[in-house]
C-alpha cells in the first residue's frame, strides 16, 4: 500500500467516525431537535455524489469512506424523523 493511499484512508476515517458522537447523542437521549433537515439531506445528497465518484475512480479511501458516513447520516436522519413527535409532545416544551 503507498503513502497516498494510506493518507486517504486516515483522511477517510477520521471523517466518518466524526459521525459517531451525534449519532449516539441522538440515539441515547432520543432527541435530534438541533439537527438540520436541510443540513443532513444537503451533506446525504454531497456524499452520496462521492460515493458514485469514488466508485468510477475505483478509490477504495472514497468509497469505503463515503459508504460508512452515508450509512451513519441516513441514521441521523432516520433517528431525527423517529423523535421529530417526542420533542412536540414533551412537557418541557410549554416553558421554551
Amino acid at each position: 500500500m503507498d503513502y497516498l493511499t494510506v493518507l486517504g484512508l486516515s483522511a477517510a476515517t477520521l471523517t466518518t467516525i466524526s459521525f459517531l458522537p451525534q449519532m449516539m447523542k441522538t440515539w441515547q437521549t432520543k432527541s435530534a431537535k438541533d439537527v438540520s433537515y436541510i443540513m443532513l439531506v444537503t451533506f446525504i445528497l454531497g456524499v452520496s455524489l462521492w460515493l458514485v465518484y469514488g466508485i468510477f475512480r475505483q478509490d477504495i479511501a472514497i468509497i469505503l469512506a463515503n459508504s460508512i458516513t452515508l450509512v451513519f447520516n441516513l441514521m441521523i436522519l432516520w433517528l431525527k424523523i423517529k423523535y421529530r413527535n417526542q420533542y412536540r409532545n414533551s412537557p418541557a416544551k410549554k416553558y421554551l
